[in-house]
């Protein structure tokens, strides 16, 4: 194995590499050679200074203190090594873990977390040592749980930035499991800055263990390590400097190449490149089930905290699929359409609530299911296809394995069984089954993409929610994501909540349209009369902002005059009044409700726009 060439070059590369091989020849080779001689009586040759036979002179018992600080390698090192491994294992299981634990178990770990951070390490560690008693063992223990709370805190912080990644959200609509959670997506990520960490702390762990021996808390005779030889050799350091000097040269050698080698590849990593989750409260009983819906959603609301206030992006949205339908959901930015999505398949952020008087999924009432009951059902009911899957895919693993987990996880099938299935799936969105060994930082952003629909698929969902899955592809893309899309319909009956901006793909692509603002559903009608018939202020106007090779190049692109309201401080009647030239004094006063115009036809405006007039005019200047 071949240095990265910035190492190759980097001198303080060499000079650790040589330093590390030097205490890994001492600690193999060492006892072998020197054992003998350091543990080898002479009367006639106690307590002599340096000489000739003896370099650095001979202990109580007429020893040779080069041979003892010699051998005394291996057990240094190995104490450090695993006094360090045990309690980085220990204090990154219990900091990862807050990425996947429920609000009270988050809460409780961070709890503990500050509470043992309150302690100064080095004093837990001589308390600890004093408990479990003097010895190799006890100081072993001690350090490696005095060591815990700062691999705590690290790995809590690096699992934050874990926690709220799209490839951890699409784990949980799959319903894997915490532990599988934790293993397979949040410690693959976090492994390199934490493995930079226990490099570092291997180093302070052997001067730790090297003062316990000095105080007679760590290795007891016979046996002997560089603190307890410095401990013996202090006691005549005036008369010979040596016997002290070395041992505590060789503690300061192997410490400085730990903390070197952690610098190094601290190094070559920078080369390479550039909140608890509030439950929803109880829901009231569900409303009656409309049989052969997939989805039904009544009166859905999402609330969500902030330093300036509360505030509610989503209101009272009523919306319902039916097999092999496809709705599309349109609006500006913010206007709450993945927050909808979302909040469909409990995959709110962090402190936001949700409330709705009916939330079926085809035709169960997730209200009315366990929590272990409706994250399965969510699990297999449903797939999200989000709009970046470049995050959405996790980059620690391969392609096999992320297409493979849930029906592992849910079906229980074999590995093989699963291969099969996971390579299939890739064949139904035209990518060949050779991509299962591939990583996603090796794809492009249409396989990524057609990666993201095969993970959907591997669970047969009832419903899939395409979350903005065409916004950074090109048009070419986007046509065969559709296409794909469509097809996938046609084959397997499943509803698609589709997402987008585009409204001219939307208008394409769907069969019925809902158009958002404002957090509330502000028109319903079907995707054929969107272009000419739609009846909303607001709705004229995106449909008018859309370009059109017509469009004459000297003028401005039509755009949505004004900003939509702000939610810290929500006015009284129609969300849309401020930006509509049509606005008359009650839509200042009372908010419209959607009401039905005609069959498939439903608007929320006191004022529904006649289908002659020229969009362009609807909005203020």
């Amino acid at each position: 194995m071949s240095l990265p060439s910035g190492l190759r070059r980097s001198p303080m590369a060499w000079a650790t590499a040589a330093m590390l091989v030097s205490l890994v020849a001492l600690a193999l080779v060492g006892p072998l050679l020197w054992g003998a001689a350091a543990d080898r009586p002479d009367p006639s040759a106690v307590l002599q200074g340096p000489s000739a036979e003896h370099p650095i002179g001979t202990d109580s018992l007429g020893r040779d203190l080069l041979a003892r600080v010699l051998t005394a390698t291996r057990p240094s090192l190995l104490l450090a090594l695993a006094a360090t491994l045990l309690g980085a294992t220990a204090g990154v299981l219990i900091g990862a873990c807050t990425a996947v634990l429920g609000r009270r178990g988050r809460r409780l770990t961070a709890g503990l977390i500050n509470l043992l951070l309150a302690f100064p390490a080095l004093l837990v560690a001589m308390f600890l040592a004093v408990v479990f008693g003097a010895g190799a063992a006890g100081a072993v223990l001690a350090l490696a749980a005095a060591g815990v709370p700062g691999f705590a805190r690290l790995a809590q912080t690096l699992a934050a930035g874990v926690a709220g990644t799209d490839h951890l959200a699409a784990a949980r609509v799959l319903g894997l499991r915490r532990h599988q959670l934790l293993w397979r997506h949040v410690l693959p990520n976090i492994a390199e800055p934490l493995l930079l960490s226990t490099t570092t702390a291997a180093g302070t762990a052997l001067v730790a263990l090297s003062g316990l021996s000095f105080l007679g808390l760590g290795v007891q005779p016979p046996g002997y390590d560089w603190g307890q030889l410095l401990s013996q050799g202090l006691d005549r350091i005036y008369a010979e400097p040596l016997p002290a000097l070395a041992p505590g040269l060789a503690v300061l050698y192997a410490a400085l190449a730990f903390q070197l080698l952690g610098e190094v590849l601290a190094g070559s990593v920078a080369r390479r490149g550039p909140a608890p989750r509030t439950p929803a409260p109880t829901p009231a009983p569900s409303g009656p089930a409309e049989d052969g819906l997939v989805l039904q959603v009544e009166d859905l609301s999402v609330e969500l905290p902030t330093p300036d206030g509360t505030i509610r992006p989503v209101r009272g949205v009523c919306l319902s699929l039916r097999p092999g339908e496809v709705v599309g959901l349109v609006g500006e930015s913010g206007s709450g359409k993945s927050l909808t999505a979302l909040a469909i398949a409990d995959l709110l952020p962090y402190g936001a609530r949700v409330s709705r008087r009916t939330l079926r999924l085809l035709g169960a009432d997730l209200a009315a299911l366990t929590p272990k009951e409706r994250n399965r059902h969510l699990a297999t009911g449903l797939s999200v296809i989000f709009q970046n899957p470049a995050s959405a895919l996790n980059p620690s693993l391969r392609i096999g394995t992320q297409l493979t987990e849930a029906v592992r996880a849910h079906r229980g099938a074999s590995r093989a069984q699963a291969a099969a299935e996971a390579a299939d799936a890739l064949r139904r969105v035209a990518l060949p089954p050779a991509l299962l060994r591939s990583r996603p930082h090796q794809l492009s952003g249409g396989q990524r993409q057609r990666v993201m629909i095969a993970s959907g698929l591997m669970v047969r969902p009832g419903l899939i929610i395409a979350d903005e899955p065409t916004t950074a592809l090109d048009v070419t893309v986007q046509r065969q994501i559709t296409r794909l899309l469509t097809d996938l319909r046609r084959d397997t009956s499943a509803a698609i909540l589709f997402i987008s901006h585009d409204v001219a793909l939307v208008g394409e692509f769907c069969e019925r349209v809902l158009v958002m603002y404002a957090g509330t559903i502000v028109e319903s009608l079907p995707a054929d009369r969107l272009a000419d018939s739609a009846r909303h202020p607001y709705t004229r106007a995106l449909v008018a902002s859309v370009p059109d090779l017509t469009a004459d190049r000297g003028r401005p692109l039509p755009t949505v005059e004004g900003a939509p309201p702000d939610p810290l401080a929500p006015e009284p009647g129609c969300p849309f009044e401020p930006r509509c030239s049509l606005r008359q004094d009650r839509c200042a006063e009372q908010a419209p409700p959607l009401e039905d115009l005609d069959a498939g036809h439903r608007v929320a405006c006191w004022h529904p726009v006649p289908v002659a007039v020229d969009p362009k005019t609807v909005t203020a200047s």
